[in-house]
């Protein structure tokens, strides 16, 4: 049922509960698209880690855990399973904070993404050549110490890793965080590219909403563990109330999204 409408993963309606009492996400649904590239947008404590986590199955960790609600990938419920065997679903999720192993080289990080891989050497040492392709300043510092290169290296690696797995879809959580503008443009045109060649799709939990919306193709904004608005990344980058809150071309001191008038009118955006 679900590969006739192409849906990857759906999201319906899910609450998650951290220590047992705080409600962090309450009620949010999504869809992502196969081979679509989808962005969660929101401020800080919207509830854009969270979702990841949930898809992710990396909550438990966080003392979290979904208490409603549903999550298929391709039409299999997958809340129970454990992050590796998401990895062997093909769903990897990179961190947010550039997560490398410092004392290891450039290289040997890649590698790491490799370890559930079962189809021999040969077809490893290609995904590499092929990760540095994508990543050709990777490929110069390959025997550097992580430690010793710079953020916007440790994010190429971090999603570099992530790629050496094979995954059919990449959870990316927060990837412009800390960057350089012009490094920043420089991974999001990757992960354009990885999309367009490859056909891997994305999630992306994103801050930076002007950068997201030039690249995706569709998005959600979330306040409060709600999501309060969705569409095409093209009708919400044109959206007054969007320009206004997160795009940063409004005069307006409201506080918040829900003071507009037009999010009482949100079931028009979500028909």
């Amino acid at each position: 049922m679900s590969n006739a409408n192409n849906i990857l993963l759906n999201v319906n309606g899910i609450e998650v509960i951290y220590n047992h009492v705080i409600l962090v996400l309450k009620g949010v649904s999504l869809q992502v698209k196969e081979g679509g590239i989808v962005a969660l947008l929101g401020g800080n404590g919207a509830g854009k880690t969270t979702t990841l986590r949930a898809v992710s199955n990396l909550l438990a960790g966080e003392r979290g855990e979904v208490t409603k609600g549903s999550i298929e990938l391709r039409g299999e419920r997958i809340e129970q399973l454990s992050t590796s065997e998401m990895v062997n679903r093909g769903v990897i999720q990179v961190m947010e904070g550039r997560h490398c192993f410092a004392h290891l080289s450039i290289e040997d990080n890649l590698m790491t993404g490799a370890y559930t891989r079962k189809d021999g050497k040969a077809a490893v040492a290609e995904t590499l050549e092929k990760v540095y392709n994508y990543f050709p300043r990777l490929k110069t510092r390959r025997t550097s110490q992580a430690a010793y290169t710079s953020g916007g290296e440790q994010q190429m690696c971090a999603i570099g890793r992530a790629l050496m797995a094979n995954p059919k879809m990449v959870l990316l959580d927060e990837p412009s965080m800390g960057l350089a503008p012009q490094i920043v443009e420089e991974v999001f045109e990757i992960v354009k590219d990885l999309n367009a060649k490859e056909g891997t799709t994305f999630l992306l939990a994103e801050q930076n909403t002007n950068m997201a919306l030039r690249y995706a193709d569709y998005g959600y904004i979330l306040e409060n563990g709600r999501v309060v608005m969705d569409g095409e990344a093209k009708s919400l980058r044109e959206n007054e109330d969007v320009k206004e809150f997160y795009l940063g071309m409004g005069g307006g001191d409201r506080k918040s999204f829900k003071d507009v008038k037009s999010y009482k009118r949100r079931k028009r955006w979500l028909a």
